[in-house]
């Protein structure tokens, strides 16, 4: 039995190989990793003797061979095949080990260039990953090095089963396919691809998904991009629930809290620390802040945790916690506490992908504020500088509620919020309904969308003065009249955030 291993990810080569070696195989190899085997003292032959062909053109064609794809390819119980690889001398290869050359790794090395881009094409890897599992009924492919001990014991213990082939054939052609997605969109020079290819791997099996009963998975990209420091698994809600979370705390600059409950902010606040946003956050609805997700985009020290232990959270968020956070926190079993980089910094563009029927929505994610010189009073009365403030904080916000969505409030704190109506008027009584301020003087508002009067008539039996939105109604000019009429300052900012 001959065991052809061309591995670019040489971790924990040595050991495997050695037990291939242990168990009668025969071993071939390429390049490196003959060097690294031959290295080990391993019994090793080179590719080059069992093609009768040098390695040519830097590398770029070693085992792209008769000798090499007929050993692997050939029908074991087909008698013409037989006879084949028996006139040609053609050896029988019947285990692959292949890792491929890390091309989105050199995508993403900001020092790469071009051509070393290009040179990390790996072309005899999927071609021989390719061959072993399309013949996965005689031939057994190895991909990740994670699968070496199963590998192993499988051979061990007489397991090297069709269906043991099957599975790792499988993994192999989702592998190659996802290889071939990254180098396909590397060199899309258009927004738009004749046809659409998602790499995701998997990465938990979630307990269910949105209710018990519905069965769900977490696949990633690479790996996950928090690190979790205590309590269970993550659930199907809480991923959810931690994206929002993230996408908002990501829109600020200065020291923010941001409270996530059902994928809705119900608190957020911006303060002179952590602690200080955080207090105004919870003051913002402590009601529904239970059982929810709290994030923020500064460090969880001492004094904050102390503040979140006294209450049931589900997650919290934060770029670290430190030690002393953590003695606090820790001493909540069910709290999940997660890291994450960049929390203070804003959202990179990258597109949103949405099932729908029949297919994919695919649009770029929503990462402006306005058009660039665009915010404009509509009216006569001057906008404070505390208002302004406060405005392009509501704005800030309301980008994160499910429309239509409507956000009321002052010195950096949410006092009341509407989301989700079917009429722009009604999420606006509903933030007013439901606001922590006896008084709404000095207060702003923000809406997603552009409203009609009806919606100033309410904002001025409210007390409202300060209004955000996007405009481009044809009922604008009566709007701004309205406004006008009722001593209100109304900024347009010519760009609206609907998010469904």
């Amino acid at each position: 039995m001959k065991a052809l291993i061309s591995v670019f990810d040489k971790s924990n080569l040595e050991p495997f190989a050695r037990s291939l070696v242990e168990l009668g195989w025969e071993l071939i190899s390429t390049g490196g990793t003959y060097q690294a085997l031959q290295a080990a003292g391993l019994p090793v032959t080179a590719v080059e003797e069992v093609t009768g062909s040098e390695e040519i053109l830097g590398g770029r064609v070693k085992t792209l061979h008769p000798k090499i794809h007929g050993g692997i390819l050939y029908k074991r119980q087909d008698a013409e095949h037989q006879a084949t690889v028996q006139n040609q001398e053609i050896p029988s290869i019947d285990l692959v080990v292949n890792t491929l050359y890390p091309f989105q790794a050199a995508v993403e090395c900001p020092d790469s260039m071009p051509e070393e881009i290009i040179e990390m094409i790996d072309i005899g890897g999927p071609a021989m990953i390719r061959a072993t599992a399309k013949n996965f009924q005689d031939t057994l492919i190895v991909t990740d090095i994670d699968d070496y001990d199963q590998v192993i014991k499988a051979l061990k213990e007489d397991q090297n089963t069709l269906e043991f082939r099957r599975q790792m054939a499988q993994k192999a052609f989702a592998l190659t396919s996802a290889y071939d997605a990254c180098i396909a969109n590397y060199l899309l020079e258009d927004k738009v691809n004749d046809r659409i290819q998602l790499s995701y791997q998997h990465g938990t099996t979630l307990r269910y998904g949105e209710n018990p009963h519905q069965g769900a998975q977490y696949y990633v990209k690479d790996e996950a991009p928090f690190q979790q420091l205590h309590g269970k698994e993550l659930s199907y809600n809480n991923l959810n629930d931690l994206k929002a979370c993230v996408d908002l705390v990501k829109e600020f600059e200065e020291p923010v809290a941001v409270a996530i409950k059902h994928t809705n902010p119900c608190g957020v606040a911006t303060g002179s620390t952590a602690l200080d946003a955080y207090q105004k956050a919870y003051e913002a609805d402590d009601q529904s802040i239970f059982g929810g997700i709290v994030g923020f985009n500064r460090p969880v020290e001492e004094d904050l945790a102390q503040a979140l232990s006294e209450i049931f959270l589900e997650v919290i968020v934060a770029p670290s916690f430190s030690s002393e956070a953590l003695d606090i926190l820790q001493k909540k079993k069910n709290v999940r506490l997660l890291t994450m980089d960049d929390l203070d910094q804003p959202a990179q563009a990258e597109p949103q992908i949405r099932q729908t029927l029949g297919g994919l929505l695919v649009q770029d994610k929503d990462i402006a504020i306005f058009e660039k010189d665009a915010l404009e009073n509509k009216t006569q009365r001057l906008i404070s500088d505390q208002e302004m403030q406060d405005l392009l904080f509501a704005w800030k916000v309301a980008k994160h509620l499910n429309s239509n969505a409507i956000v009321l409030a002052k010195n950096g704190q949410t006092l009341g919020m509407g989301h989700g109506e079917v009429r722009r008027s009604w999420a606006v009584e509903k933030a007013m309904d439901r606001s922590i301020a006896d008084t709404h003087e000095g207060a702003v508002l923000a809406s997603d969308g552009f409203f009609f009067p009806d919606t100033i008539e309410i904002l001025k039996n409210h007390g409202v003065k300060a209004v955000i939105q996007p405009g481009g109604s044809i009922q604008d000019p009566s709007v701004v009249e309205a406004a006008e009429e009722a001593g209100m300052s109304l900024l347009f900012t010519h760009m609206r955030h609907f998010k469904h």
